[in-house]
């Protein structure tokens, strides 16, 4: 067989341009463009949350701990995080922690990890800006963490890079929100999120999805509750109600974005009368009539769920915050049913579905369906009168106690029976 000419190959790859083209658009075909180009280049490689040099290693580390913290004085706390974006739910919830310790007392310091080392004070202006009511400085990581007693991980990044900053003589503590191995294929970043667990860091589990993920690898934790934000969003409209409401994260995996648009498709096609309303990224063209609401305030973000009937709200984790704020508001989540996530959001005025597009369209249809003012006065009676108080109590309580004790480290047999999955009895609970 006689191999082709040069330029029988640029006439085959024209053809095969113009034949994408005509399927697939301009679009389709940008986008595989950009998606050879991103290969080529290793583009993969920027997602990767960690340089080098601050992955740490479970089984070969040895952390200094401080003296006790005299009760005389504040404790000073920094909190280890990557840059925020506005509006960002797990920063949001760090911040409300921070007010809980400033409330009590004590001194927080933002410590920013950002291995593309860009620049702190645009970093720092969104912090102030976006939680104004957060007393807080802001320091970057390649700043140290002297003068802190003690440093709180956020995220299994920042959990590694405090570990690896060995030298450093503070107590060190990890507050999870959710299990993050399972935001990952079995691989690199599944076995370093995992490995995070056995750093012998006091483990903070916010609520019981990640406590029970955290026992039953073997890892010892305190759990603390999990909260709702019921001043911000409440009730403010017993009439009319329609529409639906989808809160759209491509970039985020365990929140079912794809699955939202494909369930949105069929509920529109079932309930075309219906208005759509997507806030978060903008979906592009997606084949169905959507209202694009961008980035909204929560303020705003509360007006508009008592302007709908319902609300979709994925997540294949630990549940997000937006069926409790929903529920507050009066409209009616339709949500994935699963064990992770009705262990801190089993609600009965939720309506729950199977993680199919059609399940989730019917969930969506039966919901706008039951919509009356008392199924909205009884949805948002569900969630009424809790908050995130107790949660900031809990971790004052955690953080204090972590301070003020003498300086204690991991011991070799704890991390090694963490290693082999052994199962450990939780440090402590708090009531829930």
């Amino acid at each position: 067989m006689t191999r082709p000419t040069p330029a029988r190959r640029a006439v085959a790859a024209a053809a095969n341009v113009r034949t994408k083209f005509r399927n697939e658009g301009a679009r389709g075909v940008a986008q595989r463009v950009v998606r050879r180009v991103y290969e080529r280049v290793d583009g993969a490689s920027l997602g990767f949350g960690l340089l080098p040099q601050d992955v740490a290693d479970s089984t070969a580390l040895e952390l200094r701990t401080p003296p006790p913290v005299p009760a005389s004085r504040p404790i000073e706390v920094g909190w280890l995080c990557t840059p925020p974006m506005a509006g960002s739910g797990g920063h949001t919830t760090m911040f409300r922690m921070v007010r809980a310790l400033d409330d009590a007392g004590h001194h927080n310091h933002v410590v920013l990890y950002d291995r593309h080392r860009g620049d702190l004070d645009p970093r720092a202006a969104v912090i102030h800006s976006s939680w104004p009511d957060a007393r807080v400085t802001v320091r970057s990581i390649d700043d140290g963490l002297d003068g802190l007693d003690v440093v709180v991980a956020t995220g299994w990044e920042t959990a590694h890079v405090l570990a690896s900053r060995s030298e450093a003589v503070v107590q060190r503590a990890y507050f999870i929100q959710d299990y993050e191995p399972l935001f990952y294929p079995h691989g690199t970043e599944h076995a370093l999120a995992t490995d995070t667990y056995r750093f012998g860091f006091t483990n903070i589990a916010l609520g019981g999805m990640v406590h029970r993920w955290l026992t039953m690898t073997g890892v010892p934790s305190t759990r603390v509750a999990w909260g709702r934000d019921t001043h911000t969003y409440s009730l403010t409209n017993q009439e009319h109600r329609s529409g639906v409401a989808f809160f759209a994260r491509p970039d985020t995996p365990r929140r079912g974005y794809r699955l939202g648009v494909l369930a949105l498709a069929e509920f529109h096609r079932r309930c075309p009368e219906q208005e759509i309303h997507v806030f978060g990224a903008d979906l592009g063209d997606v084949g169905f009539p959507v209202t694009r609401h961008g980035r909204p305030t929560p303020a705003q973000l509360n007006e508009l769920y008592n302007r709908c009937a319902a609300g979709l709200a994925l997540s294949f984790t630990n549940v997000s915050m937006v069926p409790d704020e929903m529920l507050a508001a009066g409209c009616i989540p339709v949500v994935n049913d699963s064990l992770d996530v009705r262990a801190d959001f089993d609600n009965v005025h939720a309506e729950w579905a199977a993680p199919t597009p059609t399940a989730l369209a019917l969930g969506l249809e039966r919901a706008v369906a039951r919509t009356s003012p008392s199924a909205v006065a009884a949805a948002a009676a569900s969630v009424a009168g809790t908050s995130w108080e107790r949660t900031g109590r809990d971790v004052v309580g955690v953080i204090e106690e972590l301070a003020r004790r003498a300086g204690t480290s991991p011991t070799e047999e704890g991390l090694a029976q963490a290693f082999d999955g052994r199962r450990h009895e939780p440090l402590g609970t708090a009531a829930h």
